[in-house]
């Protein structure tokens, strides 16, 4: 196994990773990516493999479990109850739960409401140049995320603001700095949900948060907390990743001269989140000694498992640089795949296939204004900004 240096935040790579991903993918199925100290793979039978294999998971192993800081203690207060990070038995009880509330005829009724928003940001946008990201990528997804759970749609700059900062315990390069604005955003975030929960419990409304608290497994319900950290996950993922998909996709849609309409709406859209995805590592240990091609990874071993590089592996994709918007759809690994397959992304779906045709049937005339720059943010991957204009 080869190893390779990449800084991950290194400018030149921060605005084009994809050069690096194929020099990685050149040495085989696995290397040792320095700069994280981590085995990776950019491989997608690699990564397919991995996701779907119970020997490997989320959770760390118990013996190698790290002593939490004590700053850092609200923060991971919360993340010990979130489904993400969680494995069988807990994450079966609590993947359930959610998804008795976050079902697919509860996310498809949202489309009527995605268009409705959808046309009245676009008659929001100001005169001349603006940025896309701000005044239309940034509000939609968090506008209904809060729509949906039940969360005041004033809140929304807040739950962006707490959500960024939460997420920046994710990006390379964390600092101190990072950490202490994630714990208060995590503080902030919790006092604000508990207080809400609380009062949906006395009032109980035709919203996610009610139908959370309602939620009923084998006689067995979220706790406060469990509801709490699952609210949390939803308002961050539920938006944080489509935000990017956003900036991301409409960026290729105009460098690429492509329209999207109702009609290649499906296919468009899944293009975009295999082209230019906005999680680009995702990470699991190894719970005993398996080999995957060719590798053996031992227990306590970690593997980083490259998305973004497994989207353009030729050996699934003909011609992977190419953004093809009638490409026929096939599996990819935005949102992972087995045990812990995105529970948003029909969501995620929905949004870009309404909002997306609609935008370029309002602004036909919409061009780039300035070259758009990504954001120091890996391992996710987005826009500081989109500079455009409709004419």
């Amino acid at each position: 196994m080869k190893t390779l240096h990449q800084s991950p935040t290194d400018p030149a790579f921060v605005q084009n990773p994809y050069p690096f991903y194929e020099s990685a993918r050149a040495t085989g199925p696995f290397f040792h990516w320095a700069d994280y100290g981590l085995i990776c793979t950019p491989n997608a039978a690699a990564c397919n493999a991995i996701f779907r294999d119970r020997r490997f998971g989320r959770e760390v192993p118990a013996e190698l479990a790290p002593q939490i800081p004590s700053h850092l203690a609200p923060f991971y207060a919360v993340e010990a109850h979130s489904m993400l990070e969680l494995e069988p038995p807990r994450h079966t009880r609590l993947r359930s739960l959610v998804l008795r509330a976050f079902t697919s005829r509860r996310i498809a009724a949202l489309q009527p409401e995605i268009e409705t928003l959808t046309h009245q940001l676009i008659d929001a946008l100001p005169d001349g140049p603006f940025d896309l990201l701000k005044h239309f990528g940034q509000k939609l997804p968090v506008i209904i995320i809060a729509r949906l759970l039940g969360v005041p749609e004033a809140m929304s700059d807040d739950l962006l603001r707490w959500s960024n900062a939460m997420v920046g315990m994710y990006m390379a390069g964390r600092t101190r700095a990072t950490e202490d604005r994630a714990v208060a955003a995590t503080e902030a975030f919790v006092a604000f949900m508990r207080g809400y929960v609380e009062a949906r419990r006395a009032d109980p409304r035709d919203d996610l948060i009610t139908h959370l608290i309602a939620a009923e497994e084998a006689g067995e319900k979220l706790t406060t907390d469990e509801l709490i950290t699952t609210c949390i996950l939803l308002l961050n993922a539920g938006h944080e990743a489509t935000v990017h998909t956003i900036g991301n996709g409409v960026k290729t849609l105009l460098e690429t001269g492509t329209s999207i309409t109702a009609a290649n709406a499906e296919t468009c859209t899944e293009e975009i989140f295999r082209f230019d995805p906005a999680l680009h590592m995702f990470t699991r240990w190894a719970y005993e000694d398996i080999e995957v091609m060719g590798h053996t990874f031992h227990r306590g071993d970690q593997v980083a498992l490259l998305l973004a590089a497994a989207n353009r592996d030729p050996g699934v994709w003909d011609d992977p640089e190419q953004f093809q918007p009638g490409r026929p759809a096939k599996p990819n690994v935005t949102f992972g795949a087995g045990l812990h397959f995105c529970v948003g992304a029909p969501l995620a779906r929905l949004e870009l296939q309404t909002a997306l045709p609609i935008l370029f049937d309002r602004l036909p005339k919409l061009r780039l204004t300035e070259s758009p720059a990504y954001g120091n943010v890996y391992h996710f991957h987005g826009l500081t900004g989109l500079m455009v204009a409709a004419d």
